[in-house]
């Protein structure tokens, strides 16, 4: 029979490797913009991301099964945090998986629209990507800690510090969606503005997505008191 330490260990490790793919996906999405601007390998890149999103949905599967196929010798009735948490945990683990597909979404819609790139809204989303794929390396290491805590019954974690990280750079991105928007319109050299407008929207929800697990995170980690997700005064 499994313990609650063995069972906490195995799911620590196999979200560290799904973060890990994750991370990899999204940090293409910046190298996939530039190689379109610059007529480079993007359809190359495009397949990466494809195949790195399909090994997402494998080891988030993984997950999910083993959080719902154990019973309590599985995971030790000890480990009430996980016991207490495990819907909500589940529907954390759906909401992640959002990243990688939304990330190939971005991709293809680009290689289906054809945007032109030597204008100013196709930077402003190029920065986008760029603050997108620092989201995601901050939330590689706060649902590490956060998954951490839950499965350890004497741990304790701080997570308030890259929480705030993700919120001021989502900020950023609501700030260049709304310049990649107004630059389109009110350019008149810029044909088929709409275009823009759908890929700055879509750039947008994948930063809302990240910071929408954070909120996540913050609603379970209420009931957790050694999960810290917020600093003094917040």
């Amino acid at each position: 029979m499994t313990t609650d330490a063995d069972f906490g260990e195995r799911l620590e490790n196999r979200t560290v490797a799904y973060l890990d793919r994750i991370d990899d996906c999204v940090a293409l999405l910046p190298r996939a913009l530039d190689a379109y601007a610059t007529e480079g390998a993007f359809d190359e890149t495009v397949d990466e991301i494809a195949a790195v999103e399909s090994e997402c949905d494998e080891l988030v599967r993984e997950i999910r099964a083993l959080i719902t196929d154990a019973g309590p010798d599985d995971i030790g009735l000890l480990n009430t945090r996980i016991n207490f948490n495990e819907s909500a945990l589940l529907d954390f683990y759906n909401e992640l998986d959002v990243v990688a597909n939304h990330t190939e979404r971005i991709v293809q819609e680009v290689a289906m629209m054809r945007p032109a790139a030597g204008v100013e809204p196709f930077d402003d989303m190029r920065e986008m990507a760029d603050r997108i794929a620092e989201m995601t390396v901050v939330l590689a290491d706060v649902v590490e800690g956060f998954v951490r805590g839950l499965a350890r019954a004497d741990a304790t974690e701080t997570l308030a510090e890259g929480i705030a990280s993700i919120r001021a750079l989502e900020s950023e991105c609501d700030e260049l969606r709304n310049d990649a928007i107004e630059t389109a319109f009110a350019d008149g050299s810029i044909d088929q503005p709409l275009v823009y407008r759908e890929l700055a929207v879509l750039l947008d929800e994948l930063a809302n997505t990240i910071e929408d697990l954070t909120d996540r995170i913050v609603v379970i980690a209420s009931k957790e008191p050694g999960i810290v997700t917020e600093t003094d005064g917040e």
